[in-house]
């Protein structure tokens, strides 16, 4: 499976740089590899790793060291004369070594490591819910430079279609049956049409720029876009990201809440101390003398103004605001896959309607040829109903286009 996705996308690679036809599919497969946020994941991984080594640091054994020097003011003396004892030095000296190694903390260690992973967790798949969003920019984009494409092609037979006539009207100039000067009407809309190619030609190019963008690759002017089929699957299944990413959440919360269970529970330290000092353990040896202690240390904070239990009350809380989030993510979700549902439905009819609407266009406008021939009708009136044609046409093509992306963003909506 691993070799075949990178075969996959080595193909995506070189059809981009080839400037082969390009699928909406590859364009999210690219979205998801080179968008700018992708690079936090390998960040938040980083980031992780050095926080999970600074908490299993805390295994190991702690090493510090003081040193103080000091002059005092008074110093302990001993109220009995004659006994041969030096009072102590006003000025003082020590240094220390101390060395301390956890022994129990009750899987406090345990549940904090536990708890970073599932925040990483909870990090990487709001990247993955934070690009899933982009996928209806990049949805809106791709069918927008696919119905340029589409217009383009319809505009290349029209001006298919007004060259031949144009031969035609010259033919008709000649002999006498066609008013002199209807050739230059149909030469006018020849320019009209080519100013709507360089139209389309430029807003092509500024989408090509803002979808380059976003999947990472250059795309030039000639880039072709694949016409997807597309199909839908009616359900009340979500397989959204979103829905993943509040499960995790509240898997964050489980993982903190088990952490500030362990929080309160007795920590069991064994110490080792060694220094050197005048006056060392021995108050009364008023040298430089060398010392150590060894022993066990509890620490239990037995009261804490029940800082623990709100705290977790605070978790219980933000677990309820997440229910909350899902409901409302779920309600939002499903009345927009309605209205999207109901929209299909409306453009299917328009598609079904254009399709007659264009039928009829076509008998008139073969009609209109046969009395543009035969000087019958002017130029200007034949000009009037190929552009007819044309923008019936053009609406078949859009609405196709438009109906191609509710059923992609209904697939996004859905996660499927």
């Amino acid at each position: 499976m691993k070799k075949s996705g990178i075969y996959a996308l080595l193909f995506i690679t070189s059809a981009v740089f080839a400037q082969e036809p390009l699928s909406l599919n590859q364009c999210y497969q690219l979205l998801d590899k080179n968008y700018p946020m992708v690079k936090q994941n390998e960040l938040f991984e980083k980031q992780s790793s050095i926080d999970s080594e600074i908490i299993t640091n805390k295994t190991l054994p702690q090493l510090n060291l003081e040193a103080q020097a000091t002059y005092q003011s008074e110093v302990t003396q001993v109220p009995i004369p004659n006994i041969g004892i030096d009072p102590l030095n006003k000025d003082q000296y020590r240094a220390i070594a101390t060395l301390n190694q956890l022994i129990y903390n009750d899987g406090f260690i345990n549940a904090s490591l536990e708890a970073k992973s599932a925040h990483l967790k909870t990090q990487k798949k709001q990247i993955e819910v934070n690009l899933y969003a982009l996928k209806k920019q990049v949805n809106q984009l791709y069918f927008s430079i696919l119905l340029l494409q589409e217009k383009k092609a319809l505009l290349n037979a029209k001006n298919v279609q007004l060259n031949s006539r144009i031969s035609e009207v010259k033919s008709g100039i000649e002999y006498g049956v066609i008013l002199p000067a209807s050739d230059k009407v149909l030469e006018a809309e020849l320019i009209k049409i080519q100013q709507q190619f360089d139209e389309i030609d430029f807003n092509k190019k500024s989408m090509l720029n803002t979808l380059s963008s976003f999947i990472g690759f250059d795309l030039n002017d000639a880039i072709i876009l694949e016409n997807p089929q597309l199909e839908v699957a009616i359900s009340n299944q979500i397989n959204r990201p979103e829905i993943d990413l509040f499960n995790l959440k509240k898997e964050e919360i489980q993982a903190n809440e088990q952490l500030l269970s362990k929080q309160k529970a007795p920590k069991l330290f064994g110490f080792a101390t060694g220094g050197y000092g005048n006056p060392g353990l021995n108050m009364l040896d008023n040298s430089f003398t060398g010392f150590y202690t060894v022993g066990l240390k509890l620490n239990w904070n037995v009261f804490d103004w029940n800082s623990n239990k709100k705290e977790r009350q605070s978790l219980s809380i933000n677990k309820d605001i997440i229910e909350n989030e899902t409901e409302i993510f779920n309600l939002n979700t499903n009345m927009e896959l309605r209205q999207q549902e109901l929209e299909m439905k409306k453009i299917e009819t328009f598609i079904a309607s254009d399709s007659n609407i264009i039928a009829l266009r076509k008998e008139v406008l073969q009609s209109a040829e046969s009395q543009l021939k035969n000087g019958v009708i002017t130029s200007s009136a034949y000009i009037t109903e190929l552009t007819h044609l044309f923008e019936d046409e053009n609406n078949l093509k859009t609405h196709i286009i438009q109906l191609l992306l509710v059923k992609a963003n209904y697939n996004i909506n859905k996660g499927q």
